[in-house]
C-alpha cells in the first residue's frame, strides 16, 4: 500500500503533500474529495496534480473495488479557478497546458481505472467540473445541485473533452443547446437528460451513493474491469469495431468456477 493512501481506520485522511483534495479509503471504497470549499472547490493546477497522484495511488491499491469522486461543502466544483492563472493570457480561448495537460491525464486515469468510479455531485458543478463528471462511470446527483457547460459564457472553448462526451450522453442536438445557451441544469434536469443515473435530495445523497455501491458489491471485480474497458471502447469507436473488439479481447477471470459451482451441483 502506498504511504500517501491509508485505510480510514488508520488515518481518516491522506496527509500532505495533498493540500487541495482529501482521499479516504474505507474497506473496498475510496472517496476522493475536492477540498477547497471556500472557493467552491474551483480547480487549480495544484488540485489537478494531486488528483492525478491520488488516482495513480488508488490504481495500485490492493483490495480496492470502488471510487467515489465528490466535493467538500456546497459544491462539487464551480469549475476552473481562473484566478489561479494569475496574469497568464488565455490564447484562442484555451485555459492552457498548465491546466489542460493534467486535466486530460486525470480524465484518462478515471476512464481507464479498472474500477467503477461514481461521481457524487452534491452542489455546483460547472464546465471543467462537469467534464470530470462525464468521465466517471456512474453519476448520482443531488436534486439541489446546479450543473452546466459555461464555456461560451466566458468566451472559452472546451479542451478536456466536453464536445465529445456531452453529445454521447445527451445527443448532439441537446448538447449544442446546452453549450450554446450555457444553461444551468438542476439535478432533476441532469437525470432527465441522461447525464446522471440517479437524483435524490441532498440529505439522501450519501445513502444513495452507498446503496449503489452496495448493489454492485456482490458482483465480480474482474467483470467490472472487463466492462470498464469494453464500455470505453463502445464510447470511442463505432459499433462494428466495438463488436470486433469485444469478440477478440480476453480478460483474466479467476472467480468464474467458484461463482458457478453452486449451480452445477
Amino acid at each position: 500500500m502506498r504511504a500517501d493512501v491509508q485505510p480510514a481506520e488508520e488515518a481518516p485522511t491522506v496527509t500532505p503533500p495533498f493540500s487541495e483534495i482529501l482521499c479516504v479509503v474505507d474497506g473496498d471504497t475510496a472517496t476522493v474529495t475536492l477540498n477547497r470549499p471556500d472557493a467552491l472547490n474551483a480547480i487549480t493546477p495544484t488540485m489537478l496534480g494531486e488528483l492525478n497522484a491520488a488516482f495513480a495511488a488508488l490504481a495500485a491499491h490492493d483490495g480496492l473495488r470502488f471510487v467515489v469522486l465528490t466535493g467538500a461543502g456546497r459544491a462539487f466544483s464551480a469549475g476552473v479557478d481562473l484566478k489561479a492563472l494569475g496574469e497568464r493570457r488565455l490564447v484562442d480561448g484555451k485555459v492552457g497546458d498548465i491546466l489542460d495537460l493534467p486535466a486530460r491525464a486525470l480524465i484518462e486515469k478515471i476512464e481507464t481505472l479498472p474500477l467503477p468510479v461514481v461521481a457524487r455531485v452534491n452542489g455546483f458543478c460547472f464546465t471543467g467540473a462537469l467534464e470530470l463528471v462525464l468521465a466517471c462511470d456512474l453519476v448520482v446527483v443531488a436534486a439541489e445541485a446546479k450543473l452546466g457547460d459555461t464555456h461560451a459564457k466566458w468566451a472559452i472553448r472546451p479542451t478536456w473533452g466536453m464536445s465529445q462526451r456531452l453529445p454521447r450522453r445527451v445527443g448532439i442536438a441537446r448538447a449544442r443547446e446546452l453549450s450554446y445557451t450555457a444553461r444551468t441544469l438542476s439535478g432533476a434536469d441532469a437525470l432527465a437528460l441522461g447525464i446522471a443515473n440517479a437524483c435524490v435530495p441532498l440529505a439522501e445523497l450519501d445513502a444513495a451513493v452507498a446503496g449503489l455501491v452496495d448493489e454492485m458489491r456482490p458482483n465480480s471485480a474482474e467483470a467490472f474491469a472487463a466492462y470498464k474497458d469494453l464500455y470505453r471502447v463502445a464510447d470511442n469507436r463505432g459499433l462494428a469495431e466495438g463488436l470486433r473488439y469485444e469478440a477478440a479481447t480476453d480478460y483474466p477471470f479467476s472467480e468464474t468456477d467458484a461463482r458457478l459451482a453452486a449451480f452445477r451441483k
